[in-house]
C-alpha cells in the first residue's frame, strides 16, 4: 500500500506499537555471538530471516518496525571489515523492511535503526565530532535511499553523541525519533536523567518529532524513566521501548524474565504515564508484541499512575524513578552547536 507519514498516523491514532527485540530473535534464528546481524542483509539466505522478523512483528500488531541497522555505522561495521559497504548494507536493510511494510494492507511505518557508534567521542576518545556527524550522515544517507520514513536514533547515552546524530540525519528530509538508554541507576551511562534529556531533545538542531526510551534495565524502570520524561515535557510525543523483563542467565543462556502478561500491563502503564508509541526492547518476542497489541486495543487511557502503582505491577525501580525522574545531572549541557569535540557511546 502507499506509504503514510508518522505525523499522520499520531494525528489519527492515541497510540502507535512499536516492535521488538532484533538481536534476541535472531539468535533464535541462528544468529551466532559474536557476528554482524547487519551483514544479513546481504546474504540470500540470510535476509529471509530478516524479512521473516519483519513479518512476524507485523503480524503480532507492530505499526513501526525497525530495520536491521543498529549497528550499521562505519565504526561499528569496521570489526567485521565491512566499512566501506555503509551505504549498501543500510540501504538492503531498508529495502527488506520496506517490503514487508508494503506487503499488507494497513499503514506500517519503517523506521530507519541508528545505534551509537561503540566510539568515545574527543577529548576523551578519539572520534572527532565532524567525523561522528559524517558517519551518521553516511548511515542515514542509504536508509533514505532504501525507502524509510524515519530515522529512529536509539540507545544513546551520551548527549554530544545524541546531537552528532541528529545532526548527521537532519538535512535528508525525513523525521527524526530519539532515545536514550536509562541503565545505571535512573541515569545513561554518562549520566544524563530523564528530565535532562527531555530538556535536551526540545532544544535539539534538527528538531526530533518524538523523544523516549528503549532498553534500559527491565519494563518497571522504564516506565519510571518514561514518568520523568513526560513530566519535564507533557506535550511531547515520547517512545517507551522497554527490555522484556530482566536478563537473567539460564541453562548456559540469557532469558529474560518477562510474560506476555508482564508486558500487557507494561504497555497499558505506558501509555497512562504518556507515552504515545509503545514497543519492545531486548527479549520481546512476537507474543510479547501481540499481547501488548490486545491490551492497548482493550485498554481507556488512565490517570498517570504513581511509581508505587507501576512497581507492584512491574517491580523495583531506580531511586532516580522514584524520585520522578528528575535527579541532578551535571553533565548535561545546553545542546549549543559550538564545539567539535563531543562525547562517547554505548
Amino acid at each position: 500500500m502507499s506509504k503514510t507519514t508518522l505525523q499522520a498516523m499520531l494525528d489519527d491514532r492515541e497510540w502507535l506499537l512499536a516492535d521488538g527485540a532484533t538481536g534476541t530473535n535472531f539468535f533464535d534464528m541462528g544468529l551466532m555471538s559474536g557476528d554482524a546481524p547487519e551483514m544479513w542483509n546481504l546474504d540470500a539466505e540470510d535476509s529471509k530471516k530478516v524479512r521473516t522478523l519483519h513479518r512476524k512483528f507485523i503480524e503480532s500488531g507492530s505499526d513501526i518496525i525497525l530495520t536491521n541497522t543498529f549497528g550499521g555505522g562505519r565504526h561499528r561495521l569496521k570489526l567485521h571489515n565491512a566499512q566501506d559497504q555503509v551505504f549498501e548494507i543500510n540501504k538492503a536493510a531498508a529495502e527488506l523492511a520496506r517490503a514487508e511494510a508494503d506487503a499488507v494492507e494497513r499503514p506500517v511505518i519503517v523506521a530507519g535503526s541508528v545505534g551509537p557508534t561503540g566510539e568515545i567521542f574527543q577529548p576523551i576518545g578519539e572520534l572527532s565530532y565532524e567525523d561522528g556527524v559524517a558517519s551518521f550522515k553516511e548511515q542515514a544517507e542509504g536508509l533514505k535511499a532504501g525507502g524509510v520514513d524515519v530515522f529512529w536514533i536509539e540507545t544513546m547515552s551520551a548527549q554530544e553523541e545524541m546531537q552528532a546524530a541528529v545532526e548527521g540525519c537532519s538535512g535528508l528530509g525525513l523525521p527524526i525519533v530519539g532515545t536514550m538508554s536509562f541503565d545505571t541507576n535512573g541515569r545513561t551511562m554518562m549520566g544524563i536523567t530523564p528530565e535532562n534529556f527531555a530538556g535536551l531533545m526540545t532544544t535539539m538542531p534538527g528538531s526530533p518529532v518524538a523523544m523516549g526510551a528503549n532498553c534500559g534495565t527491565g519494563a518497571s524502570e522504564l516506565i519510571g524513566t518514561i514518568l520523568g520524561i513526560t513530566k519535564a515535557q507533557p506535550d511531547a510525543i515520547v517512545v517507551a521501548k522497554g527490555n522484556c523483563g530482566i536478563p537473567e542467565f539460564k541453562d548456559g543462556e540469557i532469558q529474560y524474565s518477562g510474560t506476555p502478561e508482564l508486558m500487557a500491563d507494561y504497555a497499558r502503564l505506558a501509555l497512562d504515564a504518556g507515552a504515545r508509541i509503545i514497543g519492545g526492547c531486548c527479549g520481546t518476542s512476537y507474543d510479547h508484541l501481540a499481547a501488548m497489541r490486545e491490551a492497548l486495543e482493550g485498554h481507556t487511557k488512565q490517570d498517570r499512575p504513581t511509581i508505587e502503582a507501576v512497581i507492584e505491577k512491574l517491580g523495583e525501580v531506580s531511586e532516580i524513578a522514584k524520585s520522578g525522574g528528575c535527579g541532578h545531572d551535571h553533565g548535561a549541557k545546553p545542546a549549543a552547536r559550538k564545539g567539535r569535540r563531543r562525547r562517547p557511546t554505548a
